[in-house]
């Protein structure tokens, strides 16, 4: 973690440090692939906070020789397994370009030339991942939810994100009422496009829209017109997909707090039932951050992502949509993304896909990352994994409070050892944890509180 509790926060609300910010603040998320998993782990952008427990912690550089991989699951880690809630994350890591902010595990065509790395190469490698994961983990297990990130899936077409789906029912099938998502490009997609997904079984779409301002997508180098995402928003609806999200990014160098609004007027006219915003997080070798190194542009400022982060939480609220993570908001329960939810619940998933990261019942590991490596494991029929680690109870304690802290439903107090209810009483007394919430025996953030989620974090594990 890295900015220290304050129990009287020095200054005005917004006397943030700079790993702060990264509590709420940050540019795209979901542990996942090692894209969209982070983001949603983190609450993220390019995505990170600053509270990065392990599970969500980049994976380290692939070792020459892997460590014990998941084919080896000790059986304490598959007891329970079906008692809690079960997804599947397929991480697709194609992109077309690559935006300037992006650090994500993607490559374009140019960066996968003479590798040998295809989308067809990659899908029949992830079809023989997801056996192996039906393999080491026994008993059928359909999952709960589904999530398709990369990357940009949108780009694999319609009968090929059908042809994923189709992979994760042979191995595990879909349990009733499974929730199944895809991110997608808005300029990817098309009516066509959505009506195809919609009939092979995704019910939700996460659209990256990140800004309606033209200056702010230049500065991002995101190719999309402005008006694009929330056209294929509601071409999303009119094909037949029951949910949709649209993700936007804050606090870009240049962005004005009209730019913003704009911004948020689009979402609330496209009519969509969920949003995620994210802090602009700069990450070393990126195009951002040469350009920043530079001079040319100037470096987010944290109190105005601070400033943003309300005028963001003022809107949706103000339009219905209620927060229940930092960083998402949704128009009804039954909205929020229960994929998500399931990382921040400690729930257990598989991770297909080159970078993508696994938990379950406490064992986490992350597959190698790059494409053409992870086709020639699984086509030699060894595991892709990279790394692998084994969570002590205290660990899981920690990320525990890490994760559940940052829900609207907020973490139970029992679970806090005697120094952590004294630090929430201490947090409640400083504006950070909702008092009635907390005599209630949960532990919620106030808005204050979630601009300095990772202060609150830390005071309640006494780090």
């Amino acid at each position: 973690m890295a900015a220290g509790h304050q129990s009287h926060v020095q200054g005005a609300r917004h006397s943030l440090q700079g790993a702060i910010t990264v509590g709420l603040l940050t540019t795209r998320t979901a542990m996942l692939g090692e894209q969209s998993q982070w983001k949603v782990m983190t609450g993220t952008s390019a995505e990170p906070l600053t509270a990065v427990p392990a599970s969500v912690r980049p994976a380290p550089a692939d070792p020459a020789t892997p460590p014990a991989d998941p084919a080896t699951l000790p059986a304490e880690a598959l007891a329970g397994l079906g008692e809690r809630p079960f997804g599947v994350y397929v991480h697709v890591p194609f992109c077309a370009v690559r935006c300037g902010y992006c650090d994500f595990n993607t490559y374009t065509p140019s960066e996968l030339a003479g590798s040998g790395a295809s989308p067809a190469g990659w899908l029949d490698a992830m079809r023989a991942e997801l056996e192996l994961a039906a393999r080491v983990l026994g008993s059928p297990l359909p999952a709960d939810t589904v999530f398709v990130g990369g990357g940009t899936p949108s780009l694999l077409g319609g009968d090929g994100l059908a042809a994923v789906l189709g992979a994760v029912r042979a191995s595990f099938g879909l349990a009733a009422g499974a929730e199944v998502t895809t991110e997608a490009n808005p300029e990817s997609t098309s009516p066509e496009f959505f009506e195809r997904i919609a009939e092979a079984g995704f019910t939700r779409v996460s659209l990256g829209m990140q800004s309606a301002a033209p200056g702010v997508l230049a500065v991002l180098d995101r190719r999309h017109t402005p008006g694009r995402p929330a056209a294929a928003a509601l071409e999303a609806r009119a094909g037949g997909i029951d949910q949709v999200s649209l993700d936007l990014i804050y606090g870009t160098p240049g962005e004005t707090d009209d730019d913003l609004r704009r911004s948020l007027d689009a979402v609330l006219a496209a009519g969509v039932d969920h949003v995620s915003a994210y802090a602009l997080i700069v990450e070393e070798g990126t195009a951002l951050a040469r350009r920043i190194r530079r001079g040319e542009l100037a470096a987010p400022d944290d109190d105005v992502s601070a400033d943003r982060y309300e005028l963001v939480d003022d809107m949706l609220s103000g339009a219905g949509l209620g927060w229940y993570e930092v960083s998402n908001w949704s128009s009804s329960a039954a909205t929020r993304c229960r994929h998500n939810l399931g990382y921040w619940r400690d729930g257990d998933w598989w991770g297909a896909g080159p970078g993508a990261h696994s938990h379950v019942g406490g064992v986490r590991w992350w597959n190698v990352k790059h494409p053409a490596r992870y086709a020639t494991l699984l086509g030699a029929g060894e595991s892709p994994a990279a790394g692998r680690e084994e969570l002590t109870a205290e660990e899981r304690y920690e990320e525990r409070v890490m994760l559940q802290v940052r829900l609207a439903e907020g973490l139970p107090v029992r679970l806090l050892d005697e120094a952590g209810r004294e630090a929430a009483a201490r947090a409640a007394a400083d504006g950070l944890l909702e008092p009635a919430e907390l005599g209630a025996g949960r532990a919620v953030l106030t808005r204050r509180g979630r601009l300095l989620a990772d202060a609150v974090v830390r005071a309640l594990l006494g780090s």
